[in-house]
């Protein structure tokens, strides 16, 4: 596909699982090594049933979604979200995307990110792409 063949309507789904060490290199990469990504004993304690990914990785996951799509990294040019539930080890995170507008070069993105189970993890996604 070439990026000036997005058109509105154009729609993609792609899904990450998250293996049990993603919540580890994810630390180590971005320097977060709060207890709630990385010891499953403290998470247990405050309530998250166990280590929670860092956010910031499940929008990374969206965003290897749509870099994967179009084609080309350099094209995604604004991404936003709001973090709306943890995801945990083992889950499955799936990432829906449709093209709602395509107008001044840009393709406008309507996401919806969710877990294994239905329940939307990040909401109002959106994303914008570069169609030059």
């Amino acid at each position: 596909m070439s990026l000036k063949d997005i058109k509105a309507g154009d729609s993609f789904k792609a899904a990450e699982e998250v293996d049990k060490y993603r919540t580890i290199y994810y630390a180590g990469a971005s320097g977060d090594f709060n207890p709630i990504h990385i010891d499953p004993e403290f998470g247990k304690m405050v309530g998250l049933g166990g280590v929670i990914l860092h956010g910031l990785c499940t929008l990374g996951f969206v965003a290897k979604a749509i870099t994967d799509w179009c084609g080309d990294p350099g094209s995604l040019k604004r991404l936003k979200c709001r973090f709306a539930k943890p995801v945990h080890i083992g889950d499955t995170v799936s990432t829906e995307a449709m093209v709602s507008t395509v107008e001044n070069g840009l393709a406008m993105l309507d996401i919806k990110v969710t877990n294994q189970l239905g329940e939307e993890v990040l909401t109002m996604t959106s994303a914008s792409v570069s169609l030059e």
